[in-house]
C-alpha cells in the first residue's frame, strides 16, 4: 500500500507511484484529505491500484466512483456499526482496525475482539489490523477467521520505506509499551482530525507506531518481511493443527 497521510498531495502520490517499477500495489487515502484535494483522488483512480483504501469519513460517494473505474475498495473500521455502514455502501473489503494500531484511528476496541465481532456481522472479506508485526500475530488473526493481516508498523522501518533515518532508528529500538495516543501534533500542524481520531505514536515523538513495534528489530526488505510473516504464520498454524 502507498499510504497518503494528512499532508498528501497529487504530486506526492505521483512521485511515489513512479518508484514502484510495475509492481502490484494499493493506495490508501484519508477521506477528508481526498475531499480537500480532488486531484489527489483523481490521480489515485487513474493509477488503477489493485486496492483503493479510503478511511475516516462518512460520505460514500467515492465508492461508486472507484467501482465505475473498475477498482476494488476497502476502508478501515473501528466498530461493528461502521463495518455494517461500509458494506451497505458497497465496500468490497473491510479492515477491522483495533486500538493497538499505529497512526490515526478510533481507539475503541482491541484488534481481536473487534475482528471477532466484525466477522460475525458482515459477509465480505475482513482484514485484521492493529498491533500485527510478528508471525504469531498474523497466525492469531488468521486462526480467528481474518482473510488477511493488514500490517503497517513492520513496514515503516523496511529498507524501501521513505521513513527518515532518525524515525527508523527509533522504531527499531522501541518496545511495545513505548507508544501513546495524542492529537497534539495534528493540532500543531492545523490538520482537521476530530478529537475522536487521535494518532498512536512513539511516546514523546511524532513517529507513528503501533503496539507491535517491539517485534520490529531489523531494517530488511519488504519482501523479506512478507516472507517472514507469512511463512512463520503458516508454520505455527500447521503446528497448532
Amino acid at each position: 500500500m502507498v499510504g497518503m497521510g494528512s499532508s498528501a498531495t497529487a504530486e506526492q502520490l505521483t512521485a511515489e507511484l513512479t518508484q514502484l517499477g510495475g509492481q502490484r500495489f494499493g493506495i490508501g487515502l484519508v477521506h477528508w484529505v481526498a475531499q480537500d484535494r480532488p486531484d489527489l483522488f483523481d490521480v489515485a483512480l487513474a493509477a488503477r491500484p489493485a486496492l483503493l483504501s479510503v478511511s475516516f469519513g462518512e460520505d460514500w460517494d467515492w465508492v461508486r466512483r472507484a467501482h465505475d473505474a473498475g477498482l476494488t475498495v476497502t476502508t478501515q473500521v473501528a466498530t461493528v456499526d461502521a463495518a455494517r455502514r461500509a458494506v451497505d455502501a458497497g465496500v468490497d473489503v473491510v479492515v477491522a482496525r483495533g486500538a493497538e494500531g499505529g497512526g490515526h484511528g478510533e481507539p475503541t476496541v482491541g484488534t481481536l475482539p473487534l475482528l471477532a465481532e466484525v466477522l460475525d456481522a458482515v459477509d465480505v472479506p475482513v482484514l485484521a489490523a492493529g498491533g500485527i508485526s510478528s508471525p504469531r500475530a498474523v497466525a492469531a488473526v488468521l486462526a480467528a477467521g481474518a482473510d488477511a493481516a493488514w500490517v503497517g508498523t513492520a513496514f515503516a522501518a523496511c529498507a524501501e520505506a521513505l521513513t527518515p533515518v532518525p524515525a527508523r532508528e527509533a522504531l527499531l529500538t522501541a518496545e511495545g509499551d513505548a507508544t501513546e495516543l495524542t492529537s497534539a501534533y495534528d493540532i500543531a500542524a492545523g490538520y482537521r482530525w476530530p478529537a475522536t481520531i487521535p494518532e498512536r505514536v512513539l511516546r514523546g515523538s511524532p513517529v507513528n507506531a503501533g503496539q507491535g513495534v517491539g517485534e520490529v528489530r531489523r531494517s530488511v526488505s519488504a519482501a523479506e518481511i512478507v516472507a517472514s510473516l507469512s511463512d512463520g504464520a503458516e508454520q505455527l498454524l500447521r503446528r497448532w493443527r
